[in-house]
C-alpha cells in the first residue's frame, strides 16, 4: 500500500488509543491475526463499521465461531497462529527489501514499546514484569483477571508458545487466580504465575485453601494500589472530582496467605522483587507476593492525576 492508503497489520489495540484508532480508520486493509474482534479490540464496537467494514478485512482465527460473528470480512481464515505462520513462510513477499525494512522498523518499535517507563512510586510494575520474562522458563503459564493492572502484563511480558496464557474474555474479575490453579492441575510440571489486582484477588482469594490442599505451587502477584483501578480511571476521565465506591480497605494479604499455609511476602520496592520472586519460586508451596504500587501509576503512560486534569480541562 502507498502512504495515502496505509495497511494496518495486527491486533486492533486495547483501550483508548487515539493515534492507533486514527491509523486503523484511515487504513484500507486490516489484517487481524489471532485476535477476537470483540468489544475491547474494536473500541467498544465503534472503531469499525458493522457488519461490513469500509476497509478490506482479513481475519485469521482458530475458532470458527469467531470468524464473521460481528464483522463479515473480505477473507476469513480458520487457522491457528502456528499453522498460519508456517503457511506464510512459504510465501515470498512482493518487494522483499521493502518488506524487510518495514519488519525491521516494526520490530524496533515493538522493542521500544516494551521498555519500562519511569512511573510514580518505589515499585515499577513494568520492571517487575520484565524481570519475570527474563527469569521464567518459556513454557511458564501466566494468568490474569480483569483490571487495569493486566495491561502491564500484556505489554511487558513476552509469550513464547501456546498454551501459556489464561485471561478472561468478558472482563470477569477474579478469573486469574482460579485459572492458575486449573493451569497447574493440567500442566503440573510447568511454573504458573497469576497477576491479580487487589480487588480482583479478593473475588476468589479463598481458593488459596484449594491451592494449599492440593499442593498447587502457583505464585500470585497481588498488585495493591488500594482501589478498583479500571473503574477509578473511568470516574476520573468522565466525572473528575466525583470518586465513589472505588477505594478499597484491603486486608493484610501476606498474613492472609500465611493463614492458609502459603508463603507470603510484601514487596514495596522494585529492587526487592527479584529476591522475593526467587524465594517464592523455591518454596515448593503456593506463594503470594503483595506488590505495593503507587495509586498514581495507573497505566504505563498516564498517571491518575493526568486523567483527572485532562478531564477537568475538557469540562472547562
Amino acid at each position: 500500500m502507498d502512504n495515502d492508503h496505509p495497511c494496518y497489520v495486527g491486533d486492533l489495540g486495547i483501550g483508548p488509543n487515539p493515534k492507533l484508532h486514527e491509523l486503523v480508520r484511515d487504513s484500507d486493509l486490516l489484517i487481524v491475526a489471532g485476535a477476537r474482534m470483540g468489544e475491547v479490540t474494536s473500541g467498544g464496537y465503534r472503531l469499525l463499521e458493522i457488519p461490513v467494514t469500509k476497509q478490506k478485512l482479513i481475519h485469521i482465527h482458530p475458532g470458527t465461531d469467531e470468524l464473521g460473528r460481528v464483522y463479515r470480512g473480505s477473507l476469513l481464515i480458520n487457522a491457528s497462529m502456528p499453522r498460519f505462520a508456517e503457511a506464510l513462510e512459504k510465501i515470498e513477499p512482493v518487494g522483499s527489501l521493502v518488506w524487510a525494512e518495514r519488519t525491521l522498523r516494526a520490530r524496533e518499535s515493538y522493542e521500544a514499546f516494551q521498555e519500562p517507563p519511569e512511573v510514580p512510586g518505589d515499585l515499577n510494575l513494568a520492571r517487575v514484569i520484565v524481570h519475570m520474562r527474563e527469569v521464567l522458563p518459556k513454557d511458564a503459564l501466566i494468568t490474569n483477571g480483569a483490571g487495569i493492572y493486566s495491561a502491564w502484563g500484556h505489554r511487558f511480558y513476552r509469550f513464547h508458545g501456546f498454551p501459556s496464557q489464561l485471561g478472561p474474555i468478558s472482563g470477569a474479575m477474579g478469573y486469574g487466580f482460579p485459572a492458575s490453579l486449573a493451569a497447574k492441575l493440567v500442566f503440573p510440571e510447568r511454573e504458573a504465575v497469576c497477576l491479580a489486582g487487589d480487588g480482583c484477588f479478593q473475588m476468589n482469594g479463598q481458593e488459596m485453601a484449594t491451592a494449599v490442599q492440593y499442593g498447587l505451587n502457583i505464585i500470585v502477584l497481588v498488585v495493591n494500589n488500594g482501589m478498583y483501578g479500571t473503574i477509578r480511571m473511568h470516574q476520573e476521565k468522565n466525572y473528575p472530582g466525583r470518586v465513589y465506591g472505588t477505594e478499597l480497605k484491603n486486608p493484610d494479604f501476606v498474613a492472609l496467605a500465611r493463614a492458609y499455609g502459603a508463603y507470603g511476602e510484601r514487596v514495596e520496592r522494585t529492587s526487592d522483587f527479584p529476591d522475593a520472586f526467587e524465594k517464592a519460586r523455591s518454596e515448593n508451596r503456593p506463594a503470594l507476593l503483595e506488590l505495593v504500587v503507587d495509586p498514581e501509576a495507573l497505566t504505563p503512560n498516564t498517571t491518575l492525576s493526568e486523567f483527572r486534569e485532562a478531564a477537568s480541562r475538557r469540562k472547562d
